[in-house]
């Protein structure tokens, strides 16, 4: 018999301390309570405790979590009428095909629907195609891949207009195609042709001597010798665009300067890598600037006063739209100035965001010049101007369409109300933006949900978690 106070060691027969029969220990053996003593199994389990039962595994903690409930994306349950359409044209792309002539401006709404979702395939692209087209756009290609693009050459023979977005799978080889294939285009313009190379731009230019308009945005490969082809082989140029090309330079401006007055109505040179400098702008506007309607040097930020007082005052009267936007050297006295001399016919469109140094003075000066006209205004970004001068927007902002105010941190309701309802003068409502579309502001803290709105009117940039919708 086991005398100790420790449990038996299993194997060992004791004496039940309840009913004194004689048991064999073992691993589920319970002692006696109260002691001292063992208890056989019948006992333990006449006294409320199980033997057999396992013992309860230990809880284990979460790991602690954000409280907030983050949503990463939202899932639609339903699909959209648009997704519905594109998926239904393109499910039954022959059969939409069957129905002959869509007409050309419901196959741009298509275009634009599927763009909005990237839905644009080498499979549904032929929706699109025709040989009697004149003009295709498609707003993203993105999918569209080289050998797709030769396919669109292919069944597109007699286009003069080409507009491609997001090209970036076009290259040298589908490029060539619109050098040889496409005889009668005359206008061109693409966002994004990474891969097309020096010597294919070359080529297109020489086999296309009646192009009108080239525009291109990002392309990292266009330098001088494509400029200089251009300007050689296509003495009827009336639009360029070289916007975000890595390599401009002065050289670029002297060689388009070569195209002689009377020549170019639009011109973009937005955003280079590197900025071009006053003397070589100066230069440019000397031959052009006399024919031009639109001019962009956005990020040309060397620009300084000289390029305007010399440049765009002395040379330029009939510009319809301006971009002057991320010209750091330029203060609020140099366009204050500027606009208030400037015998330009009144403007239709201005970008002059993102030159924090412009203040009231240079808005004051700018809607005394062109706001009776101005369709779309973008001053993003003038942190310092004054609520007065943001009034006077809605004074002269007639026939303003578009109107972006981000970083405006004088912006309240009140002056939204303003532009929306215009102003109370003796009980009446005078003035007001009556004709606007888009109302950006973004950064503009002190615009509340309470802000006023319109029928028609897209308000973006409310800082607020609930926007309430009339």
């Amino acid at each position: 018999m086991w005398t100790g106070s420790s449990k038996p060691p299993v194997g060992n027969f004791e004496n039940c301390a309840r009913c004194e029969k004689q048991f064999t220990v073992t691993k589920y053996t319970m002692a006696a309570n109260p002691p001292p003593g063992w208890l056989c199994h019948v006992c333990a389990k006449a006294s409320g405790q199980d033997p057999f039962k396992k013992p309860a595994a230990p809880k284990k903690r979460k790991a602690p979590r954000d409280k907030r409930d983050v949503v990463h994306y939202v899932e639609n349950r339903l699909p959209t009428m648009v997704n519905l359409c594109i998926k239904i044209l393109t499910q039954y792309i022959d059969d939409v095909e069957s129905l002959g002539d869509i007409g050309s401006v419901n196959l741009e709404a298509i275009a634009k629907a599927m763009a909005k979702t990237r839905s644009l395939t080498p499979q549904n692209a032929s929706l699109f195609y025709n040989a009697s087209n004149s003009k295709l756009v498609f707003f993203d290609a993105t999918n569209l891949t080289s050998l797709a693009f030769e396919s669109l050459v292919y069944m597109n023979p007699n286009l003069t207009s080409l507009r491609l977005d997001f090209c970036g799978q076009l290259d040298d080889s589908s490029f060539k195609l619109f050098t040889t294939h496409l005889p009668a285009l005359e206008r061109i313009e693409l966002l994004g042709p990474f891969l097309v190379r020096a010597p294919a731009w070359k080529l297109f230019f020489q086999a296309h001597r009646n192009l009108e308009g080239f525009l291109i945005h990002q392309s990292p490969r266009f330098d001088l010798d494509c400029v200089q082809t251009l300007i050689s082989s296509c003495p009827g140029l009336k639009e360029l665009r070289l916007r975000e090309v890595g390599k401009m330079s002065d050289e670029f401006l002297n060689e388009i300067a070569s195209l002689g007055p009377n020549s170019l109505a639009y011109l973009d040179l937005g955003c280079p890598a590197t900025s071009c400098s006053d003397d070589a702008m100066i230069e440019m506007l000397q031959e052009l600037g006399a024919g031009l309607t639109h001019l962009d040097v956005a990020k040309h930020e060397t620009l300084t006063r000289r390029f305007l007082d010399e440049g765009l005052a002395g040379h330029t009267g009939n510009l319809e739209f301006l971009g002057i936007s991320h010209l750091p050297e330029l203060t609020d006295k140099d366009v204050t100035a500027f606009f208030s001399e400037w015998e330009n016919t009144p403007l239709v469109g201005l970008d002059a965001s993102r030159n924090s140094d412009l203040a009231g003075e240079s808005l004051t000066a700018i809607m005394k010049h062109s706001g009776l006209t101005l369709e779309t205004l973008n001053i993003n970004g003038w942190k310092d101007v004054e609520e007065e001068p943001l009034q006077g927007i809605g004074r002269k902002g007639k026939e303003l369409r578009q109107l972006d105010v981000g970083f405006c941190r004088n912006i309240n309701d009140f002056v939204v109300k303003d532009w929306l309802e215009g102003e109370k003068v003796r009980g009446r409502a005078k003035g007001g933006c009556k004709n606007l579309k888009e109302l950006k502001v973004w950064g503009c803290n002190r615009v509340t949900s309470a802000c006023p709105r319109k029928p028609g009117l897209a308000l973006h940039g409310v800082e607020s978690h609930v926007i309430k919708t009339r």
